[in-house]
C-alpha cells in the first residue's frame, strides 16, 4: 500500500514532535514542513526531523496534490484559520489542542467540516500519547470499576519559561488555560463517563505565581457534570523543579464498585519510568506496568484518512471537548495578579 503522504504547517509548539513522530511510526511520508519565522522548537524539529525540506511558502503544503493529511501546531489562535485552509484545499487536519480558542472559530471549522467533508482531528496527547490511559479505558469497559460516577484530573506543568515564546504570554493568543490545558482532561471526562456533553458547574482562572505576567494563566479548576456523572479538573504551570519530567499528571476514575488511579508521567514513590496504572475492586488490588501497550489514535486515523471513516475520533466529540473547554475559560471567575 502506498504511504499516507502528510505536511505540517505550524511548529510553534513542541506537541508537533510526537504528532509528527506518530504519523511517521505508521509508515507515513511527511513531504514536507512549513513554519512562520523561527519559533523557539525549530532547533529541536529539526534536529528530530533533519531529512524532512522546509518550504519556504505555505501554499507548497497546501496545493501539493499528494499531501492529504496536514498536522498543525501553529500559534493557537492561528489554527482555526489555517485547518479552514487545509480543508478548503482538500486535506484533511491533525491539530494539536487546542483546535481553536474562540466559540466563533469553532462554528467555522463546523461549517467547513460540513462543508468539505473533510477531518478535523484534534490530538489530545494527554489520551492519545499516553499508553495507561488505553489500558483503562480497557479495564473500565470491562466492567473492573462498576459504572464511573466521576473523574479528577490533574495537570501539573512546568513552566520552562526560557523556552516560550511571547505568544504563551498572551492569553488572547494561546486562549486561556482552561481552553488550552483543561481540553486533555475535558476529553478524558466524556470519555470515561460515556458522556456526549457536559454542564460548566464552575470555573476558575489565576495567576498566583507571576505577577510580572498578567497575561499568563498559571492557574486553572473546573468542576462539571453530565446527567450520570461529575469531574474536577485542576491545571497549572508550578511543577517544581526537582521533578524529573516536565508534570505529574494524574487521572483518578472513580466506579461504583473500584477505582481506577493513573500516574501518567511520573511516580514519585520511586518506580521507574511512564505509565503507571493502580485498581483497587472487590478483588483486586494491583499495580500495572502500562508502558508497553501499543498506542492506537495513530493507526486509526491514517485509516480513517483512507477509507473516509472515523474511528480515531469524532468530530462531534472533538468539537464538544472544544466547545466545553472554551466556555469554561468564558465563565471562569478570574483571581490573582491577571490583566
Amino acid at each position: 500500500m502506498k504511504p499516507l503522504q502528510i505536511g505540517v504547517i505550524g511548529i510553534d509548539h513542541r506537541h508537533i514532535f510526537g504528532m509528527l513522530g506518530g504519523m511517521l511510526a505508521t509508515g507515513a511520508l511527511c513531504k514536507g514542513w512549513w513554519t512562520e519565522g523561527t519559533p523557539p522548537t525549530l532547533a529541536g524539529f529539526e534536529k528530530r526531523f533533519p531529512d524532512i525540506p522546509r518550504s519556504q511558502q505555505v501554499e507548497a503544503i497546501l496545493e501539493d496534490p499528494d499531501i492529504e493529511l496536514i498536522l498543525i501546531a501553529a500559534v493557537p489562535c492561528d489554527r482555526a484559520a489555517l485547518a479552514i485552509r487545509c480543508m478548503e484545499h482538500g486535506k484533511d487536519v491533525m491539530l494539536d489542542k487546542p483546535g481553536c480558542t474562540t466559540l466563533a472559530d469553532l462554528a467555522l471549522i463546523s461549517a467547513a467540516v460540513q462543508r468539505t467533508g473533510r477531518i478535523w482531528s484534534v490530538d489530545f496527547s494527554e489520551r492519545f500519547e499516553v499508553p495507561a490511559v488505553i489500558k483503562a479505558l480497557e479495564m473500565v469497559g470491562a466492567g473492573e470499576i462498576g459504572r464511573v460516577v466521576q473523574t479528577i484530573g490533574i495537570g501539573p506543568h512546568r513552566l520552562n519559561r526560557a523556552l516560550r515564546a511571547d505568544w504563551f504570554f498572551d492569553d488572547a493568543r494561546y486562549g486561556g488555560i482552561l481552553t488550552d490545558l483543561a481540553s486533555h482532561q475535558i476529553d478524558q471526562f466524556l470519555l470515561f463517563t460515556g458522556s456526549t456533553d457536559a454542564e460548566i458547574v464552575a470555573a476558575s482562572v489565576g495567576n498566583f505565581a507571576n505577577p510580572g505576567d498578567p497575561g499568563l494563566q498559571d492557574f486553572g479548576e473546573v468542576l462539571l457534570r453530565s446527567p450520570h456523572a461529575q469531574g474536577y479538573i485542576r491545571i497549572d504551570w508550578y511543577t517544581p523543579d526537582a521533578l524529573p519530567n516536565w508534570g505529574d499528571g494524574r487521572f483518578m476514575i472513580l466506579g461504583t464498585e473500584g477505582y481506577i488511579e493513573l500516574r501518567k508521567y511520573v511516580d514519585i514513590s520511586g518506580r521507574d519510568g511512564t505509565d503507571h496504572l493502580f485498581l483497587v475492586n472487590k478483588a483486586r488490588n494491583e499495580y500495572i506496568h502500562c508502558a508497553d501497550i501499543p498506542l492506537t489514535y495513530f493507526e486509526a486515523l491514517s485509516a480513517d484518512v483512507r477509507n473516509r471513516t472515523a474511528t480515531a475520533m469524532t468530530f462531534t466529540h472533538a468539537a464538544k471537548v472544544t466547545e466545553l473547554a472554551i466556555t469554561a475559560q468564558r465563565v471562569a471567575v478570574r483571581r490573582g495578579n491577571l490583566a
